[in-house]
């Protein structure tokens, strides 16, 4: 009879043991995915901290383009404002040069008897 008695004892000592390392590896687990949770926000806020810098970075090369831009299109206006101030005079100096001509003799010309 005791060694039933024991047998039994022995048994509820190796279920309880088995109760225990499921507990303890269930309490691990838990650990576990909280650790991989936490890691995962850490590297989701680095991401999203990346690509935010990127964001900005496009953003602030966009208004840039738009000043480019606006420059050069106050360049363009202000050189097509020359353009139509001087062309008038240029035109006529280009004219005269071609129309009024002063017939005279070359200075290496040597008259010849």
């Amino acid at each position: 009879m005791t060694s039933q008695t024991q047998g039994i004892h022995q048994l509820l000592q190796a279920e309880k043991r088995a109760k225990d390392k499921l507990e303890e590896a269930k309490r691990r687990k838990g650990k576990r995915l909280k650790q991989a949770k936490e890691e995962a926000m850490v590297e989701i806020d680095q991401y999203r901290m990346q690509r935010d810098k990127e964001f900005r970075l496009k953003q602030s090369k966009s208004n840039l383009s738009d000043e480019i831009e606006e420059q050069t299109l106050r360049k363009i206006q202000e050189l097509n404002g020359h353009y139509n101030k001087c062309m008038e005079c240029v035109m006529k100096q280009l004219l005269s040069m071609v129309c009024d001509m002063k017939p005279e003799i070359h200075v290496n010309y040597r008259a010849t008897k």
